[in-house]
């Protein structure tokens, strides 16, 4: 992903760990450290499967994800944010998209959530530059699920408390 940086995978948090029940800590340094975070996330999520890894997956308290996911047209989407912003459409022009979710940190479950079926999300690359990205289909799913992330929910969360009792215990996750 960046010259010169091969990154690391490593085990992903599940439900239960502290660092991914609260908000995470945006990120003030800039430097070499960052870049191997994010070369390290690429790597854990490319190792487990998928398509959309935040930092806390990891273990890392940082406002930090990477992506790599088709949108709706199936173009290929492969970038990291950092310090994100989540913007949804408002009003008329939010639609949602009922489809299945799944998580890493929930290992082999799935659930059906409604999510708006487009977002926006504007933040700065490991070097500080602004970035923004527009996702529709599963990308738009994908960059709602990761800042969720950012903010201590996981998609379970989102479900009615018998249901999200039910996936964990699918998951074979225990408080």
């Amino acid at each position: 992903m960046f010259e010169g940086v091969e990154g690391r995978a490593h085990p992903i948090t599940t439900y239960y760990t502290p660092v991914l029940h609260r908000r995470c800590t945006p990120v003030t340094e800039f430097g070499p450290g960052l870049v191997q975070l994010v070369a390290d996330m690429f790597a854990s999520m490319a190792a487990a499967d998928g398509v959309g890894l935040a930092a806390n997956q990891i273990g890392v308290d940082a406002r930090v994800f990477v992506v790599d996911c088709p949108d709706e047209d199936d173009v290929q989407v492969v970038a990291h944010v950092v310090n994100p912003v989540l913007v949804l459409p408002t009003g008329r022009k939010r639609r949602l998209d009922l489809d299945g979710e799944g998580c890493l940190s929930v290992p082999g479950e799935y659930a059906e959530l409604a999510r708006p079926d487009r977002a926006e999300v504007r933040g700065v690359d490991v070097h500080g530059e602004p970035v923004s990205i527009v996702g529709t289909g599963l990308l738009a799913r994908c960059l709602q699920h990761e800042c969720d992330h950012l903010e201590g929910v996981v998609y379970v969360d989102r479900l009615p408390l018998e249901q999200r009792t039910g996936i964990l215990a699918a998951a074979g996750l225990a408080p």
